[in-house]
């Protein structure tokens, strides 16, 4: 019998191909438009495997109505739309994507923080409007980043890709983490702070933590006005992480300069969210590892994790 699997987007052709050469595969085939429910419940019923993404819901229900799946290969870091838990209780493995985009969501968060501070954005509109008449001394004036503090919250891998960017910058590199990072400490010079100190400190704070039971919504009012009204908060890990009316009225009433934003608490974010008529704002898709380069190597590394699993090996990257 060939093994089916089933990939919920239209991904790389010779990804795709690959796959084909020993199994049965499916597509939904969509660049724009997630995966339906009903149709990913219905691929799921005969196949062995799922490649998905950060949209598709793997839950409880969808794995007592997949008798045959052996493997989940999340396209991510991230697993928090996979019932882990119950995967575990029917021996399906989970797989996901760390390390190889690194680098490419580093850039992605440095590059909110640049924009943000020194109004990017604001400043390419302006332009492309025909409001640009005369040169002035604060014409679209914005922040230093050099020699700034910035507080990263979340030193894991891609938090110490975003400390090494700012060690470009002179700037004083601030933590908060579970756990302590020596090696970022030594290697980086980064210094650990309390979520409390570190708010107050810093000039930029980059929030790349997971999201979980414990960071779910961490970030908060009080959490916002304890920032310096000249600070910037960046976030490039999960939008439920921070409390999005929150930091509304943190941007609405001045407590913050402005924010740099690729996640939300719901995706896609509504055209009509207040967030997106401030000036001060920067919001773009959920596009941390979107570089040609790193999102094939994603999807080569799905692809090697359902072919191991499905041929009776261990995969490369598993979560549980």
């Amino acid at each position: 019998m060939v093994k089916k699997v089933f990939i919920t987007r239209n991904i790389d052709e010779e990804v795709i191909q690959t796959l084909a050469t020993h199994f049965q595969v499916e597509v939904w085939h969509s660049e724009h438009h997630a995966c339906p429910r009903e149709e990913l419940m219905k691929q799921a019923a005969d196949s062995h495997a799922l490649l998905t993404m950060l949209s598709d819901q793997v839950d409880q229900e969808l794995l007592d109505h997949a008798p045959q799946l052996e493997i989940v290969a999340n396209l991510a870091v991230g697993y928090d739309n996979i019932d882990v838990k119950a995967a575990a209780e029917k021996g399906i493995t989970i797989t996901n994507t760390p390390d190889v985009l690194t680098d490419t969501t580093a850039d992605l968060a440095f590059s909110l923080l640049m924009a943000s501070a020194r109004r990017i954005v604001e400043a390419a509109d302006y332009v492309k409007q025909g409001s640009w008449q005369s040169w002035s001394p604060y014409l679209l004036a914005g922040s230093d980043i050099h020699h700034k503090t910035i507080g990263i919250i979340g030193m894991g891998k891609i938090g110490e890709a975003v400390a090494k960017r700012a060690r470009g910058f002179d700037m004083t590199i601030l933590y908060h983490n579970r756990s302590r990072n020596h090696e970022a400490e030594q290697n980086l010079q980064a210094l650990y702070r309390t979520l409390d100190e570190l708010l107050q400190e810093s000039d930029f704070v980059v929030c790349l933590a997971p999201l979980t039971e414990e960071t779910k919504g961490m970030i908060g009012a009080e959490q916002f006005a304890l920032m310096k009204e000249t600070a910037y908060f960046i976030n490039a890990g999960r939008g439920p992480v921070a409390d999005e009316k929150a930091l509304i009225h943190a941007l609405q009433e001045k407590e913050l300069a402005g924010a740099g934003l690729d996640v939300f608490e719901k995706e896609p974010i509504d055209s009509s969210h207040p967030l997106l008529s401030m000036k001060n704002v920067i919001a773009v898709p959920h596009i941390g590892s979107s570089s040609f380069e790193t999102r094939k190597i994603m999807m080569e590394l799905c692809a090697d994790n359902i072919t191991h699993v499905l041929t009776g090996n261990d995969p490369l990257t598993k979560v549980h």
